[in-house]
């Protein structure tokens, strides 16, 4: 079983060096960032399973890096770690995506519960989404398969993941900055036009499905409505 990947934003070094230290040894694979423009380009660029993010940060303070997760990640499961205490904070941090907030000084047995539970919370969910239903199509992610009109179809890792991103955002924008850093490691014009010939091999896939469309938003990504 692949270890559990956390994406840590911490801009105190010797608080990121014991954090780190501790999770790895409990078996999570630990990804440290000293500020948020870093975090975020580890975020594109890499998959995780949840985020600590320290609220106060140099470059992109905490609250402006869950937002730019959230509109790329609607489910991905958000601690924040401050030194604030403050009410309005705490709404302010919950009411922007966080799942749970963590005030310093905080033992990391408490932090350890914290994310425990959380992906306990979060794992049900995607267990359930290995097959999905598509209107009348079947999509088995582990699979890789579709199964239109009563024919099952195997379809390339990258069309999976390429439509698993789409289907993740379903009904909003998959911005195509991000789609490429996460499936093919960069924004390239090579890259970019590979990725034009995968949304055109998807959309064949959906002609027999009228209810569903990948609608191109000029500029900035795709749009996959059902």
């Amino acid at each position: 079983m692949d270890s559990t990947k956390i994406l840590f934003a911490e801009d105190d070094v010797n608080l990121g060096k014991v954090l780190t230290t501790y999770l790895t040894s409990k078996g999570y694979e630990v990804s440290h960032a000293t500020n948020g423009e870093i975090a975020y380009e580890m975020f594109c660029t890499n998959t995780f399973d949840i985020c600590l993010i320290d609220v106060m940060m140099p470059l992109k303070d905490g609250f402006t890096l869950a937002q730019e997760i959230r509109k790329l990640d609607k489910k991905i499961p958000i601690i924040f770690l401050t030194a604030k205490n403050l009410q309005e904070d705490i709404i302010k941090g919950l009411s922007i995506g966080g799942d749970d907030y963590i005030t310093k000084p905080f033992t990391i047995e408490v932090l350890l519960a914290r994310i425990q539970a959380l992906l306990r919370r979060a794992r049900p969910q995607e267990e359930g989404n290995d097959i999905i239903e598509l209107g009348s199509i079947l999509f088995d992610k582990k699979r890789q398969t579709l199964t239109i009109q009563g024919e099952e179809k195997h379809i390339s890792t990258r069309e999976t993941q390429l439509l698993g991103m789409l289907v993740d955002s379903k009904n909003d924008i998959l911005e195509r900055g991000y789609a490429l850093k996460k499936i093919w490691g960069d924004d390239s014009f090579y890259n970019a036009r590979n990725m034009d010939v995968y949304i055109t091999r998807l959309r064949k896939y959906f002609k027999s499905e009228p209810r569903i469309q990948i609608i191109n938003i000029h500029g900035t990504g795709f749009k996959f409505v059902m």
